[in-house]
């Protein structure tokens, strides 16, 4: 290990090796998978496995994945099927996702044997600027910056869509619009977790727009089994599914969009050139071999795929394979890997189009192999320093701006094979609360660092810049082996996304565990603070054990929406995360 710190002078720089030196002849504590029922680390409600001979939706609501499964059962795609279901949660699950926001997709077309990966990121107004969120030389309270017109960017979802159906569609586009409008027109049930999430939000009913749709005239949150109708929503699926996403982008909705963003009390910048403007990205997807598998996911400015490969690679290193799930070994491991990670997030990834982003750096085994080094088998490393593999560490600033859990996850699975993964995004709980049209505007303006340089004055590379898309933890990845699809995974969560899908990859690829067994196993690991355990699970049998090894340990609620599909000889089995509302379905 000395060799190691000394062929890693970033890291003597952190004061940390001293820490290091004194456990070098430490041994671990371990308790392997054989010596533990694995069953007592789940501690969940009953299963959602799904199992499907032909093709499979999972999505975060019932409604939107029997729009999709109807979709693949017409002969559609997987394309196809994962807009029509985007469609439907944009009404269903308003909080989470919508045309009003953005995502990124990753995709198999089992035609040509390709993997792709399209980018939908919002982006900053032409008029922004990195003083945006400042007062002085101070940042205002993230919670201002959120509600509030400076915190929307230009929706990227729907232009995202269009050149995914363009190139992988297969119905026509009007039909996928069809479950989504006539859901809107003859209304749906409020479920128990959009009345729950109603009822708490005190800034949605502060918005005439939003109150006056999601609220009662007492300004009470709609309850369960209410019969909700958004007949504007309905007429704006209309629109586009007429004459595609250009009657999104121009003209009036364009217009009511602009209006609505400069007519907020803290009004914002949007205009109707940033969304004429507007361009989706089809990027290089990032893969990168783990053990016998090929781990594929959207490239920056989305740091999620990135970070989960470069964990997954330091735990290779690590014994956490032979660990039973829910150990203390295994979650020690694994947070320390997540700090390590994240570490280097904080430096080093934002829009590539704009700053440097040294992936390939980044994923160096040899890199990798470095950091893993630095995992102590008894002792945290507490917070991880940021690694320096291009000499870049003493010129960029650390972002330490959060992320808000309101996100969605897609995944489908068409009869000929091919694989669409998507994550989709407005940001925080129902994103700057800006009704419009039937739909909620995203705060993603609030993923860039709120302050340009950091408390060395050192330029941050996820600072705010006109056109810039900000740094985004969503993580869709698939899985390859032998060259073939054979799991699709993502998760909702914010920056904790990347724990929820690493989490799921360690269970199915390490643990053996089938797809549903690892995504009920609770949520746990470290964004380079604390070191999380999902409240009122088994884990809390573990945490003086963390203690112990110098965590400091917060039991939290993790909440967790993962989705995804196994493909395997026998067929497909199908993932729904119980802490949410969805569910996997196929034929």
């Amino acid at each position: 290990m000395l060799a190691v710190l000394l062929a890693c002078p970033a890291v003597w720089a952190t004061g940390v090796p001293e820490l290091l030196l004194k456990a070098v002849n430490e041994t671990p504590v371990i308790q392997h998978k054989e010596d533990i029922n694995p069953e007592i680390a789940t501690g969940r409600r009953e299963s959602q496995q799904a199992h499907a001979e032909h093709y499979m939706v999972s999505s975060a609501n019932p409604l939107a994945t029997q729009a999709g499964v109807a979709i693949l059962a017409e002969g559609g795609s997987a394309a196809d099927a994962i807009i029509a279901a985007q469609l439907v949660l944009n009404l269903v699950e308003p909080q989470s996702s919508g045309i009003g926001g953005g995502g990124f997709l990753i995709g198999y077309d089992a035609a040509t044997q390709k993997v792709q990966a399209y980018d939908g990121r919002e982006t900053a107004p032409g008029a922004a600027r990195s003083t945006r969120f400042m007062q002085g030389e101070q940042a205002i309270a993230f919670k201002d910056a959120v509600n509030s017109g400076l915190s929307v960017g230009t929706p990227g979802l729907l232009r995202m869509l269009g050149q995914v159906h363009a190139e992988h569609g297969k119905l026509e586009w009007a039909r996928l619009f069809e479950p989504a409008i006539e859901l809107a027109e003859q209304g749906f049930e409020v479920s128990p977790r959009l009345h729950a999430m109603l009822d708490q939000n005190t800034e949605l009913r502060r918005q005439a727009a939003a109150a006056a749709y999601f609220y009662d005239e007492k300004g009470l949150a709609w309850p369960v089994g209410h019969v909700l109708k958004n007949p504007a929503f309905a007429q704006v699926l209309r629109r586009v599914a007429a004459t595609g996403p250009d009657a999104f982008y121009q003209g009036k909705i364009a217009h009511n969009i602009v209006d609505a963003v400069a007519g907020h009390l803290v009004p914002g910048d949007l205009s109707l050139q940033d969304l004429t403007a507007y361009r989706s990205i089809e990027r290089e997807p990032l893969c990168a071999p783990y053990k016998v598998y090929v781990l594929c996911g959207v490239p920056p400015p989305s740091s999620g795929p990135l970070s989960i490969i470069q964990m997954m690679t330091i735990l290779s290193y690590t014994p956490i394979a032979d660990l039973v799930p829910g150990s203390a070994g295994a979650v020690h491991y694994f947070s320390e890997a997540g700090r390590l990670a994240f570490a280097d997030r904080a430096v080093y990834l934002a829009d590539p189009d704009f700053v440097e982003v040294p992936v390939k750096a980044l994923l160096d085994p040899q890199y990798l192999r470095l950091r893993a080094d630095l995992i102590m088998p008894r002792r945290t490393i507490g917070q991880a320093p940021p690694g320096d593999p291009i000499g870049m560490l003493a010129v960029r600033g650390e972002d330490v701006s959060p992320e808000l859990p309101s996100t969605t996850h897609i995944v489908a699975v068409d009869s000929e094979g091919s694989v669409m993964s998507m994550t989709s995004s407005i940001e925080s709980a129902f994103g700057s609360k800006i009704f419009v049209d039937g739909f909620l505007l995203n705060n993603q303006l609030t993923d860039f660092s709120l302050s340009d340089v950091d408390a060395q004055n050192r330029p941050v590379a996820n600072r705010l810049e006109p056109g810039k898309r900000p740094r985004s933890s969503m993580s869709p990845m698939l899985v390859l082996k032998d060259g073939k699809p054979y799991m699709a995974i993502g998760s909702p969560g914010g920056a904790s996304i990347i724990n929820f899908v690493a989490k799921v990859l360690v269970g199915v690829l390490d643990w053996d565990l089938s797809l549903q067994e690892a995504i009920d196993l609770p949520n746990f690991g470290s964004r380079n603070y604390a070191t999380d355990l999902e409240k009122g699970t088994v884990l809390r049998d573990v945490a003086d054990d963390l203690r112990a090894m110098g965590h400091e340990v917060r039991e939290v609620d993790f909440p967790s929406g993962l989705q995804g599909i196994r493909l395997t000889p026998d067929g497909l089995e199908g993932g729904a995360d119980p802490r949410r509302e969805g569910v996997a379905a196929g034929g």
